[in-house]
């Protein structure tokens, strides 16, 4: 096993952090300058491809990147905590001779800093603390602006900052990681890495079902016209299911059953979030084509969260596609704007249910949508347009709710325009 390790950060930091990871015989690793989205354009835009792990020399520096939302592999960064922090904390006291409340920090949070004194057994408190990943020229502002008006003698930051201020004439010292931060966060790449590589290969079972009536013309309805096209989709599907190196088989009228691996599935739906163009499937409309996909360990498991997800694509209606994971969490509908992601598998949600009447899956569907809310306050309008429900539904569920106490009616508010006032509820499963 080797991964391609791509490096961002200052030169001094990335000669430091290569010497520890060319310990390690499972990286491959390429260093990049980098320090401002030019450099990041210039630099690491052509090899994005190239790797398959991202590093980043600190947390500056890893704000910047995800600021760029240009990298879709995996990132990390160095945690700056602990010895990291006090033994800069420690040089600076000792070569500047002044406190700790007239030093300026930034990138980190006044709790961390302040944990790191305590290790270093000083309880002096700090006042000078710039947590928010605001910009580098902002960053060396706050510290010059604070050095400038006698608030503070030196400054803890990185790089390039600290090389800004000093030659402004601020005493500023910079943050190297330790070599057990870089280690630390070496260990976890590698084992994000074994659980991708295990998630990748694991089965992937999509049952799809198609309405062949959809496709018929007005008037044309005959058997014969309903085998060709049968035919004409199973084609497709065999076209589609080599993309994914898999197999199909029917599964009665309409039916397909295809089976691939997590990894390749992963790819053509775009992580799970759209569906798979099939090209010959084109003319039919969206409505003619419901899949659900499962995943799993095993075919058997994988299959049964197939069964599943169709079953939740079907409750939302024709054209809709689910996934259902390992973990028994239903994701979807794929190439929707808002995707809700849920678990069916809840003791007390299936209380719920036999209280209520309503399917776990409404259920599930219910408590993933009030997580999208602002709170946990909402009318039967703003329901039905998250859960995608008519309205009279959504006013169903929330009556009934209320009557077995999992809603309370907490105002009432009057539409602008004609209608009757409508009802907001605070909804709680629990």
């Amino acid at each position: 096993m080797k991964i391609r390790l791509g490096l961002i950060g200052a030169a001094d930091s990335l000669t430091f952090v290569q010497t520890i990871i060319d310990t390690y015989p499972e990286f491959i690793c390429t260093p990049i300058e980098c320090i401002t989205v030019d450099d990041l354009e210039q630099k690491v835009v052509p090899v994005l491809d190239q790797m398959d792990m991202w590093l980043c020399m600190g947390p500056i520096t890893y704000n910047i990147v995800l600021e760029w939302n240009k990298i879709d592999a995996p990132i990390f960064y160095i945690a700056y905590k602990g010895s990291t922090l006090y033994k800069t904390i420690l040089r600076v006291l000792y070569e500047q001779q002044i406190n700790v409340d007239e030093i300026s920090f930034d990138s980190i949070d006044v709790a961390t800093w302040e944990q790191a004194l305590v290790e270093a057994g000083i309880t002096t408190k700090i006042k000078y603390v710039e947590s928010e990943m605001i910009s580098l020229d902002g960053l060396t502002q706050y510290h010059y602006e604070l050095w400038k008006s006698g608030k503070t003698k030196a400054a803890i930051t990185g790089h390039p900052i600290h090389q800004e201020l000093s030659r402004l004439g601020v005493p500023a010292y910079r943050n190297l990681p330790s070599s057990m931060a870089v280690e630390t966060v070496l260990v976890s790449i590698l084992r994000t890495y074994e659980m991708l590589q295990y998630k990748s290969s694991q089965i992937a079972v999509q049952i799809i079902e198609i309405d062949s009536f959809q496709g018929l013309k007005r008037d044309s309805f005959s058997t014969d016209e309903l085998v060709r096209m049968e035919l004409k989709y199973t084609e497709t599907l065999l076209s589609y299911t080599k993309k994914i190196l898999g197999s199909v088989k029917p599964s009665g009228f309409g039916r397909y059953v295809i089976f691939t691996t997590r990894g390749l599935l992963q790819d053509m739906t775009e992580d799970f979030t759209n569906v798979p163009h099939m090209e010959d499937l084109s003319p039919l409309s969206n409505e003619a084509v419901t899949c659900g996909i499962g995943i799993g360990q095993t075919v058997y498991d994988a299959e049964i969260n197939a069964g599943n997800a169709l079953i939740h694509a079907k409750e939302y209606g024709k054209g809709v596609w689910m996934v259902c994971f390992d973990d028994k969490k239903i994701s979807g509908p794929l190439g929707t704007p808002e995707q809700l992601m849920y678990s069916y598998a809840s003791d007390h949600l299936q209380s719920v249910s036999q209280k209520t009447g309503f399917s776990v899956s409404t259920l599930n569907k219910l408590n993933a949508t009030l997580k999208k809310l602002p709170s946990n306050e909402a009318n039967a309008q703003e329901l039905a347009k998250y859960m995608k429900i008519p309205e009279r539904s959504a006013r169903r569920i929330l009556t009934t709710l209320e009557e077995e106490g999992y809603a309370k009616v907490v105002a009432t508010e009057k539409p602008h325009t004609r209608g009757r006032p409508r009802k907001i509820y605070t909804i709680s499963l629990t």
